[in-house]
């Protein structure tokens, strides 16, 4: 992954379910990991979203596995915005070892704005992209 750096971390509780018999995290859990992540940033990036009219959905989710991650490791998700559209915008996101900060898995995702009332795509408002933007400390709008 290029150099992004993540400012947004949360770290992460490993629960019994989510390890295998082979004792590390199931990979289906990870995308588990990345949604908690995301609704994170959200919830503190631009924390005047109406959830019951507005939702962010994902468009294109691709997940490379690096390293495993054991039942008793000590884990946190970081995510970043990377560009914005009109309509959409690009994640990526990782997991690291809060003890050794090695990087378990990395994900970049595209996701789309979309309107609960009218179940249809929806721009981006311009409080969303102005309030990403500042976090990022960049402006991310994609040119045309």
């Amino acid at each position: 992954m290029e150099e992004i750096s993540f400012k947004h971390t949360i770290p992460l509780q490993i629960r019994f379910n989510d390890v295998d018999k082979f004792g590390h995290i199931n990979n289906a859990v990870y995308f588990s990991f990345y949604d908690l992540g995301k609704t994170e940033y959200f919830a503190s990036v631009c924390p005047n979203v109406d959830w019951e009219r507005d939702a962010i959905v994902v468009a294109h989710i691709e997940v490379d596995f690096m390293q495993q991650i054991r039942g008793t490791d000590r884990i946190a998700v970081q995510t970043s915005v990377t560009s914005i559209g009109t309509k959409s915008f690009d994640l990526a996101q990782r997991v690291v070892d809060i003890n050794t900060n090695m990087v378990k898995c990395v994900c970049k995702s595209t996701m789309v704005t979309f309107d609960l009332i009218h179940h249809c795509s929806k721009p981006l408002t311009e409080e969303w992209v102005t309030a990403i933007c500042e976090y990022e400390s960049k402006d991310l709008r994609r040119k045309k």
